[in-house]
């Protein structure tokens, strides 16, 4: 069974651009599978993958249904050979930051949608992921990509900052639930620092009397501080392959 166990397989959410697609760009390597979630799929990657001999499956599916993509996992994941992979993993990466503006100015849909995106969908699919690879001989992982702001509240953001927050608080609540277990999931909910990437141009874009952080955001470009979504990804990526990964339960990639 060991000789079998050579794949290893990594499903990444929000996959089709930013720090997604850099995300899935650096798995595409030999022995490695990859299953990409998005609203979309990218036909570069796809591309690369086909040029490099890897497996990139990319399911187009909206995490507004977050059930629905949650439960599609489960019964794919549940068709696999689980000892077929040497190591799973399940990187809820997709966010929506919303209308940046005062809860009482955004709309109630548009709330909804931030949630069941970035917090939901995030719980829904680890669920899905653990109880589908419960008896798989492989290491398991769960890496979150949380934020500062789920740390740290920033006015005009509510409902960003509560989806970060609660990605926090379930990881620590599944992190003591897996420690009880023969072949303990490992999960982490990193902060990835500033990146630079289409969710920064909507922190720079809002209006400035409904958002009165957008200076700030303005000015960590000004000053070339953000961070490209390679080379964050690559971070990441290192960090979650370190025998350590999941000691630190809530953690941040500058650390």
């Amino acid at each position: 069974m060991l000789a079998r166990m050579q794949t290893h397989l990594t499903i990444i959410t929000g996959s089709s651009r930013g720090l997604g697609a850099a995300l899935v760009a650096q798995r595409l390597l030999p022995g490695h599978t990859v299953l990409g979630m998005a609203r979309q799929t990218n036909a570069s990657l796809q591309a690369r993958a086909d040029a490099a001999g890897v497996h990139l499956a990319q399911w187009p599916i909206d995490l507004i249904d977050a059930a629905g993509a949650a439960q599609k996992l489960q019964t794919w994941l549940s068709g696999c050979d689980g000892a077929t992979f040497a190591s799973v993993t399940l990187i809820n990466n997709a966010g929506v930051v919303g209308r940046l503006a005062p809860l009482d100015r955004v709309p109630l849909a548009e709330l909804s949608q931030a949630l069941r995106v970035g917090l939901e969908a995030a719980l829904l699919l680890s669920a899905a992921f653990l109880h589908a690879t419960n008896a798989w001989p492989g290491t398991r992982r769960v890496l979150n990509i949380s934020s500062g702001l789920g740390r740290n509240a920033m006015a005009g953001s509510a409902a960003y900052c509560a989806a970060k927050a609660g990605m926090d608080h379930f990881s620590r609540a599944v992190a003591l639930e897996q420690s009880a277990l023969p072949n303990p999931a490992r999960i982490a909910s990193m902060a990835p620092g500033v990146i630079d990437t289409d969710m920064q141009a909507e922190l720079r874009g809002a209006d400035p009397v409904l958002f009165p952080e957008r200076a700030r955001f303005m000015k960590l470009r000004a000053d070339g501080a953000l961070v490209s979504p390679q080379d964050c990804a690559a971070k990441l990526l290192a960090r979650l392959d370190r025998e350590d990964f999941g000691q630190t339960v809530i953690a941040d990639i500058r650390d």
